[in-house]
């Protein structure tokens, strides 16, 4: 599942990494990483805070530009680019607000068709190395 995500934000990160001047050439593979890296720390950060419930209303209800998830994984991408790579803040955060909500708005898109990778309880499954089963989950 981690390498479909990479793959995933690779073929989104066109305009945003892979033809931006602010991202030198040489980390533009290492970007894409970190941007992968920002989704999955804050979908199982969500979960391991005890908001299984929210991050399942997410996929299922997906106000991707309104919501929290979202919010956080283009804050935690813009941070690691600004730290890790040099790019000023605001440049970070054009980049991150580029690339992230696409990005989650494609996975929430696979997360609902045929691709058993990203299935939701495949993603919960590998966050967290619990197996959720979503048939018996309730959501209020």
């Amino acid at each position: 599942m981690f390498e479909k995500l990479f793959l995933l934000v690779k073929n989104n990160a066109g305009t945003a990494v892979m033809n931006n001047p602010v991202v030198p050439e040489k980390y533009r593979d290492a970007v894409i990483n970190e941007a992968s890296s920002s989704i999955i720390e804050v979908l199982k950060g969500n979960m391991e805070g005890g908001k299984l419930k929210d991050t399942i209303k997410y996929f299922q209800f997906p106000g991707v530009y309104n919501n929290p998830l979202i919010s956080s994984a283009v804050k935690r991408f813009a941070n690691k680019l600004n730290n890790n790579y040099n790019i000023d803040a605001a440049s970070a955060l054009a980049i991150s607000r580029s690339l992230i909500p696409p990005v989650m708005q494609e996975l929430i898109k696979e997360s609902k068709g045929e691709n058993k990778d990203f299935a939701l309880s495949a993603i919960f499954t590998k966050l967290t190395g619990i197996h959720v089963d979503m048939n018996q989950m309730a959501i209020a």
